[in-house]
């Protein structure tokens, strides 16, 4: 599809031309949609409509953004006279964007196609050489995520697909890398953060979630409650952003339950992954023993354990500070937490170590409001998930939910180390002239005279370099 030579640097071919192969890789996916869809079917994932929206199409608007907005945000910035301090007369800088270099992508099985599409593409945009290392049960999909990149003329040296196992990750950073990029557990986090650590090797990290869903007074109820059953439900409940915490006052929350347990008795059980199943019964065996609630009394322990499936639960009568209301489960289960005022969702939120998103449904003006005092990375308001799939924003969270950001505009420059270069002109250089007994004055006199306060301190400062 492009000219180029199996043996070509793709750190030096031209930004524009990077870019735009990258952004051709959607229209690669889009003929072969549905091989696409077949590859993503699992446990997990059975309904094709969940892979064309929530993988096909933000992954494709990813990449076209990346070929529109790319060369843009990625070439040399040159910064002119305004706005230089009048004491830097003469220099003129210019930052650069320069690709980090190996760039170590460890890719997450529940989005295998959106999450890691997006990361390798701004990786490969920036101009760095790509590992990919997939999540185990996902190294077919990668292959042929690496096969799309190829066809558009990406050298199969810029990027390379690692085995899944653990021993290839820990082999690849071992072996030197300068940025790694991971979607896991917090617990997969910290591990890697230690191996990292001996050469302070940076890391983007999205991790794991448990996000809260505040309804105000005068919400839509029924939009709230038909947006948390597929919240919930999306992808077979694996989703880090999936909705983990209610909260409302008492009367708000009775009105949303009835609505909410009317759509969730028409959902059907769901496939929870292996690596999660353990986790997800002991948690919620511990909840309920300590008086948690099954609103829809239909949890069955049993067949979580033996059969992996499990109905969407809702617990009453959790806690803020109970362990389930802190937990990162990847299952469909949403706890109820009743406050006495809204305004107390704000300290619930905040001091919740996972705070990767966050969605409030009310009054817009009322809700943009809470939103501002939120210390999550996402806050949807009147919707959830949706609108972190806008190819033009980032995504990334607080806390114990990882730092860094992918995605967007701040996600393409992370993937990227900035270089400024100052460049002299003329030979103006006060700061190389013979210190003089009156430069202590002058130079306390012009900084009152360029940032005093109110004209007499600036006055002052003019005097002082005149020397009175």
């Amino acid at each position: 599809m492009h000219e180029y030579s199996g043996d070509e640097n793709w750190s030096t071919v031209p930004l524009g031309q990077r870019c735009r192969r990258i952004a051709s890789v959607a229209s690669v996916l889009a003929s072969d949609a549905e091989s696409w869809i077949l590859r993503c079917e699992g446990p997990q994932r059975v309904d094709p409509v969940e892979t064309i929206t929530a993988e096909l199409f933000p992954l494709c608007s990813a990449l076209e953004f990346i070929g529109r907005q790319g060369p843009r945000l990625l070439r040399p910035r040159r910064l002119g006279l305004r706005g230089r301090p009048s004491w830097l007369w003469g220099v003129r800088s210019e930052i650069r964007r320069d690709p980090f270099g190996k760039v170590l992508v460890l890719g997450t099985w529940n989005y295998p196609l959106l999450l890691v599409g997006v990361q390798v593409a701004q990786a490969l945009a920036a101009g760095n050489e790509v590992m990919l290392k997939p999540a185990i049960g996902c190294e077919s999909i990668s292959e042929h995520l690496a096969e799309a990149f190829y066809r558009v003329g990406v050298p199969s040296a810029a990027l390379r697909v690692l085995s899944s196992s653990t021993e290839a990750a820990v082999d690849a950073i071992g072996s030197g890398v300068d940025l790694v990029v991971l979607t896991g557990a917090a617990s997969t986090g910290r591990a890697v953060l230690r191996q990292l650590a001996d050469k302070l090797t940076p890391a983007i990290l999205e991790l794991s979630g448990c996000d809260a869903v505040v309804v105000q007074p005068g919400a839509n109820l029924d939009l709230a409650a038909r947006s948390l059953a597929v919240g919930l439900t999306f992808n077979g409940g694996a989703t880090c952003i999936g909705p983990r915490r209610l909260i409302a006052e008492s009367a708000t929350m009775d009105a949303l339950l009835e609505r909410l347990v009317h759509h969730l008795r028409e959902k059907p059980a769901v496939t929870i992954h292996p690596a999660a199943r353990s986790s997800v019964v002991q948690t919620i065996e511990a909840a309920i023993a300590a008086g948690a609630i099954d609103r829809l009394g239909r949890f069955d322990a049993k067949r979580l354990r033996e059969q992996g499936t499990m109905l969407p639960l809702v617990l009453e009568g959790v806690r803020p500070n109970d362990p389930i209301a802190s937990a990162d489960l990847f299952a469909p289960v949403v706890s109820t937490i009743r406050v006495n005022e809204i305004s107390e969702s704000i300290e619930i939120v905040n001091r919740c170590p996972y705070r990767l998103a966050a969605s409030i449904f009310g009054p817009r003006s009322v809700a943009e409001s809470l939103a501002a005092k939120l210390q999550v990375g996402s806050i949807a308001v009147n919707d959830m998930i949706v609108p972190t799939a806008d190819p033009r924003v980032s995504f990334g969270g607080r806390g114990q939910s990882g730092y860094g950001v992918t995605r967007g505009a701040e996600g393409l420059l992370s993937m990227t180390v900035p270089v400024v270069t100052g460049v002299r002109r003329g030979r103006f250089m006060p700061h190389l002239m013979p210190r003089r007994s009156t430069d202590a004055q002058r130079l306390l006199g012009a900084l009152q005279l360029l940032h005093g306060r109110g004209i007499a301190q600036r006055w002052q400062g003019f005097r002082k370099i005149l020397g009175r």
